[in-house]
C-alpha cells in the first residue's frame, strides 16, 4: 500500500498543508501528479507532494497512526506535471509571497493540467489523421480505390478529413494498402511569416548589445526613450542566445502588445515561437504548453503568466515595459513577474533584461545602486526628434467653448490639421464607457454595484450599467429605484463618449476604439491595431492599451484627453503611473520621418507628473518622486506588505483586524510602520466586508518571519479569510 500526501485544490491558507490518503492500486505513484479523491464529502483534485510505501494493510496503518485514512479514487497523471526547475520555483514563489502552494500551481499550469476538478473536463490532446500508402499494389482493387490510392501516393500524405469517400478509405485500410498516421494538432493558428532581414543597428543599439554581452551581471535595466529601437535589441540578443543553444522568454505587459511582438519574433525566428496569454482558449493554451514542454520551440512570447512557461535551458528573459503594473498579479498568488523572472534567471544562470522608457522607481533605484546593470538608449532611431508637447489648462474658460466641453480649441485645431494632411491621431483617455456614473437629479441616488459598492459606469452602446471591478452588469432603468423620478443624469465621460464626440465634430473622420470592452473578442485587438496601421481609420481612441509599445508610422498627433485621471487615486504610485502613461502615450507620435505633436489636457497643469511627462524628462521626475517617497517612507526606501481580511460579518472582520494590528504593532515595534485598519476603496467585495492593513518595513527577513507567525496565529479561522500581499501595487 502507498501512503500519499496531497495538497487540496482549495487555495486557502487554512488548507495549505498536506492531507494523507492511501492507494492500493498497481500504479507506482510519484511526486508531482494529480489524483482524484474525496474531501469533506466532495470529489476534488489533489496534487501529490510525497509518496511512501508501507507493508501494513489499511486497518493496521490506521490503528498505528490513531486516525482513519481515505483511499484515492483515481490517478489522473502518469508522469509529473512540472520539471525540477518549476518544482523548485513553486517552493520559492510560495515561500517569498507567503501564499498557498496550490494557488501557485494553478497559476503555473494551463486549465487542462491544473489541480482543479474543472481540469477533468478541459480539452485534451487533439490529433490530425493522415493517410499514407504502405502497399502500392493495385491488385483486387476497384477503379475508385485505385484512383484514391494513386492520389494519396502522389500527394505523399493526405488529411483523412479531406477525403469524403469514407467507404473507399475503409476498404483500402482493410486491404492494408494505406495506413492512418496520427499527428498532434496545434489549435492556435499562427501566420507563416517570411524571414525579415534585420535592419542595420544604430550606434547606441550596438553599444548596448556589446555592453550586455561583455558583462557577467545577472540583471540589466535598459532605459530607452520611446522610439529608440528597444525591440531590435531584444531580437538581436535572442538570436545570439539561440545560436548558443539556449532558449528565450519574452514578456510583454498587455495582451494588446502580444500580436505585434509575436509578429516581430515570427519574422525573425519562423515557427520556433510559442505564444502564451490569457485570451487563448483552454485548448490553445494546452497545445502551446505541451509544445514548450516537449522542447519543440525555443522562444516563448507572452504576458505575465508566461513567466511559468516550461522552457528548459533558458539563456535570456526579457520584460518589455517593465514598469507596467500588470506584471503584478492582484489576486492569489500575488506574484510579480519581475521577481519570478529573477528567480528563474538565477536557477538557469540566465540573464534578465528589464526595459522601459519610464522604469519603475524600484528598478531605477536598484540600477543606481548597482544591483541592476544600467543600459541606456538616449536617442530615437535616425535621431528623430521627440514630439512637441503642449499642456492645455481645462480650468481656463478661454481654452474651451460651448461646442465641446471635452476637446479644447488646441486639440480640435491640431486634429483638424492632422486629418487635412491625411495623417493619423491617437486619443487617449484612461477610462472606458460613456459616462462614469449615473445619478438621480431628484433625490441624488447614485447607481452602485451591489457586490462592490462602487459607482457603476454607463455604456451607451448596449445601454447597460457596468462595474469595472467585478464585471456586474444591469440594464439602465428608466426611473430611479429610490424615488421613481425619470430625471437620471449621466456625468463624466470615457472612450465611448470620446468616440461619439470625434464623430460629431469631424463627420468625415474614420474612427476605431480599443479598450477592454471593445476587445472582449480576442481577435479584435490585432484586427483593430492592424486596421489602424493600414490607415483604414484616421483616429484611434482608447485606454492605456494603446499607450504602450505600438509603432504607427503615420501617427503625428496624440491627444491625452484628461491627463489627471488617476492622480487623485488613493495610491502612493498615482504620480508615477500618471507620468508613465503620459510619457508612453506621447511616445506614439512622430516615430518616423514626420514630426510629432502631443496635446495634454488637464485640470492640474502645474502638477510635476504632468509637466515632466510633457518634457519627456524621466530624470527630473525620478528625483522629485524619490524625494516624496523618502519623506513618506514608501518603496524604494521601504518594503511593503498588505494584509486583507474579508468575511460575511462586518463585526467579525473589524474585531479580528484590530487584533491583528495589535499583534503587528507588538512584533514590529520600532522596525516598521503599521497603517490601519482602513476601509479600502472597494469596501464590499463579492458579498464580503473588507478591511486592510499596510505594513512598511526595512528588514524583509524579519518581516517574513513575523508575517509567517501572524499567518499561523490568525489565518486558520473559518469566520474570515486572511490574505497577505507582498510588495502590493494597489494600496
Amino acid at each position: 500500500m502507498q501512503i500519499v500526501e496531497v495538497l487540496i485544490e482549495y487555495a486557502k491558507s487554512s488548507l495549505n498543508r498536506p492531507f494523507s490518503y492511501c492507494y492500493k492500486g498497481n500504479k507506482k505513484l510519484v511526486k508531482g501528479i494529480r489524483v482524484l479523491l474525496e474531501f469533506n464529502h466532495r470529489d476534488l483534485i489533489g496534487y501529490v507532494i510525497n509518496v511512501t510505501e508501507t507493508n501494513l494493510n489499511l486497518e493496521q496503518y490506521e490503528e498505528e497512526k490513531g486516525f482513519s485514512i481515505s483511499e484515492i479514487k483515481d490517478v489522473i497523471d502518469d508522469v509529473p506535471l512540472l520539471n525540477e526547475e518549476l518544482l523548485s520555483l513553486l517552493d520559492e514563489v510560495s515561500s517569498y509571497y507567503l501564499v498557498p502552494k496550490i494557488s501557485v500551481l494553478q497559476s503555473m499550469l494551463p486549465p487542462s493540467l491544473s489541480p482543479r476538478k474543472s481540469s477533468l473536463k478541459a480539452p485534451k490532446i487533439a490529433y490530425d489523421q493522415y493517410l499514407e500508402v504502405i502497399d502500392e499494389s493495385e491488385e483486387d482493387l476497384t477503379n475508385k480505390q485505385i484512383e484514391l490510392l494513386r492520389f494519396i501516393k502522389l500527394e505523399g500524405r493526405v488529411l483523412k478529413r479531406d477525403i469524403k469517400q469514407v467507404s473507399i478509405i475503409d476498404k483500402l485500410l482493410e486491404k492494408n494498402r494505406i495506413q492512418i498516421v496520427k499527428e498532434e494538432k496545434r489549435r492556435l493558428k499562427v501566420p507563416d511569416y517570411q524571414y525579415q532581414t534585420p535592419p542595420k543597428l544604430s550606434e547606441d543599439q550596438n553599444k548596448v548589445i556589446d555592453e550586455f554581452n561583455n558583462s557577467n551581471d545577472s540583471v540589466y535595466l535598459l532605459e530607452g526613450v520611446t522610439g529608440s529601437g528597444k525591440t531590435e535589441v531584444y531580437l538581436n540578443l535572442s538570436e545570439q542566445v539561440l545560436k548558443a543553444g539556449k532558449s528565450v522568454l519574452m514578456l510583454v505587459p498587455e495582451i494588446s502588445l502580444t500580436p505585434m511582438m509575436v509578429e516581430y519574433f515570427l519574422h525573425r525566428f519562423s515557427n520556433n515561437v510559442a505564444i502564451l496569454h490569457s485570451e487563448l482558449t483552454p485548448a490553445e493554451k494546452y497545445d502551446e504548453y505541451r509544445k514548450i514542454a516537449k522542447g519543440d520551440c525555443k522562444i516563448v512570447v507572452g504576458v505575465r503568466s508566461a513567466i511559468f512557461a516550461p522552457l528548459k535551458n533558458i539563456g535570456l528573459i526579457i520584460l518589455d515595459e517593465e514598469h507596467t503594473e500588470s506584471y503584478k498579479q492582484d489576486n492569489l498568488p500575488f506574484y510579480h513577474a519581475r521577481e519570478v523572472a529573477i528567480m528563474r534567471g538565477k536557477y538557469n544562470h540566465a540573464k534578465v533584461l528589464l526595459a522601459s522608457a519610464t522604469p519603475s522607481l524600484e528598478s531605477r533605484a536598484r540600477g543606481q545602486k548597482g544591483v541592476y546593470h544600467m543600459l541606456y538608449l538616449t536617442k530615437r532611431i535616425n535621431n528623430q526628434k521627440l514630439p512637441t508637447t503642449k499642456i492645455v489648462n481645462m480650468l481656463d474658460y478661454h481654452n474651451i467653448d460651448r461646442d465641446s466641453y471635452i476637446f479644447s480649441h488646441a486639440l480640435r485645431d491640431e486634429l483638424h490639421k492632422t486629418l487635412a494632411k491625411g495623417e493619423q491621431a491617437i486619443l487617449l483617455i484612461n477610462r472606458r464607457g460613456f459616462s462614469t456614473h449615473v445619478t438621480c437629479r431628484n433625490c441624488g441616488h447614485v447607481f452602485k454595484c451591489p457586490t462592490c459598492g462602487i459607482a457603476l459606469t454607463y455604456h451607451k452602446k448596449d445601454n447597460m450599467l457596468k462595474c469595472h471591478h467585478c464585471d456586474y452588469v444591469e440594464p439602465l432603468p428608466e426611473t430611479c429605484p429610490e424615488c421613481g423620478s425619470k430625471y437620471l443624469m449621466k456625468t463624466g465621460f470615457g472612450t465611448e463618449k470620446i468616440q461619439e464626440e470625434v464623430e460629431r465634430l469631424f463627420p468625415s473622420a474614420r474612427t476605431l476604439r480599443l479598450d477592454s470592452d471593445s476587445a472582449k473578442n480576442k481577435s479584435k485587438i490585432p484586427e483593430v491595431i492592424e486596421a489602424f496601421r493600414k490607415k483604414e481609420a484616421d483616429v484611434l481612441i482608447g485606454t492605456q492599451m494603446i499607450a504602450k509599445g505600438h509603432d504607427f508610422p503615420d501617427v503625428t498627433l496624440v491627444g491625452i484627453v484628461l491627463a489627471d485621471i488617476g492622480l487623485s487615486m488613493p495610491s502612493y504610485r498615482s504620480n508615477e503611473r500618471a507620468f508613465q502613461l503620459i510619457t508612453q502615450a506621447i511616445g506614439r507620435s512622430g516615430r518616423k520621418e514626420k514630426p510629432g505633436m502631443a496635446i495634454i489636457q488637464t485640470y492640474l497643469p502645474s502638477h510635476y507628473a504632468i509637466t515632466f511627462a510633457a518634457r519627456q524628462d524621466y530624470e527630473l521626475f525620478y528625483r522629485k518622486e524619490m524625494e516624496m517617497r523618502k519623506l513618506q517612507f514608501y518603496p524604494p526606501y521601504a518594503y511593503l506588505a498588505s494584509v486583507t481580511i474579508r468575511g460575511k460579518s462586518e463585526e467579525t472582520v473589524i474585531e479580528n483586524t484590530i487584533r491583528i494590528v495589535d499583534f503587528l504593532n507588538d512584533e514590529f515595534l520600532d522596525d516598521g510602520q503599521i497603517l490601519g485598519p482602513s476601509t479600502p476603496y472597494i469596501p464590499f467585495d463579492m458579498g464580503l466586508h473588507v478591511r486592510a492593513i499596510l505594513i512598511k518595513f526595512k528588514d524583509p527577513k524579519k518581516a517574513h518571519d513575523i508575517l509567517l507567525k501572524m499567518q499561523e496565529l490568525f489565518a486558520y479561522n473559518s469566520a474570515y479569510e486572511l490574505l497577505i500581499n507582498i510588495d502590493p501595487y494597489n494600496f
